[in-house]
């Protein structure tokens, strides 16, 4: 069964970006290329993370939060750590679509604020247990 996507109006507003929609971890995953862009995220369980959340990089946080001063770190995934790599436009602002909107608009514009090249994945290893069926 395919859940429906939170703020589908993100993707009207990528358009006519190739947007790539990947399910993860109980969000979804917005990417441009090998580039991961948004994810969306509209739960239950923690909802004071629901909204959308920005790929992007320390050093870009004071001028975004300047662009978007209901910009927020996601606290409850960092562990501890008091600002987090992701930033998040909480679904119960005033602003929340429109901010949304104008970061849609900065995506179409390849602003180097927003966006991350995940790391690769590490290959899964194979121990030396179980690789053999029982009686080879």
């Amino acid at each position: 069964m395919q859940k429906n996507i939170p703020f589908d109006f993100v993707m009207d507003y990528l358009f006519p970006l190739e947007v790539k929609v990947k399910p993860m971890f109980g969000v979804f995953a917005l990417y441009i290329g090998e580039k991961l862009v948004l994810m969306l995220r509209q739960r239950t369980r923690h909802p004071e993370i629901n909204g959308v959340w920005i790929a992007t990089s320390q050093e870009y946080h004071k001028s975004l939060r300047k662009a978007f001063p209901s910009l927020r770190s996601i606290a409850a995934s960092s562990n501890g750590i008091a600002e987090t790599e992701w930033q998040l436009f909480p679904v119960d602002t005033d602003d929340f679509e429109k901010s949304v909107i104008r970061a849609c608009e900065l995506i179409k514009q390849n602003d180097p604020r927003i966006g991350r090249i995940p790391k690769p994945r590490k290959p899964k290893t194979k121990t030396a247990h179980g690789t053999k069926k029982p009686g080879d």
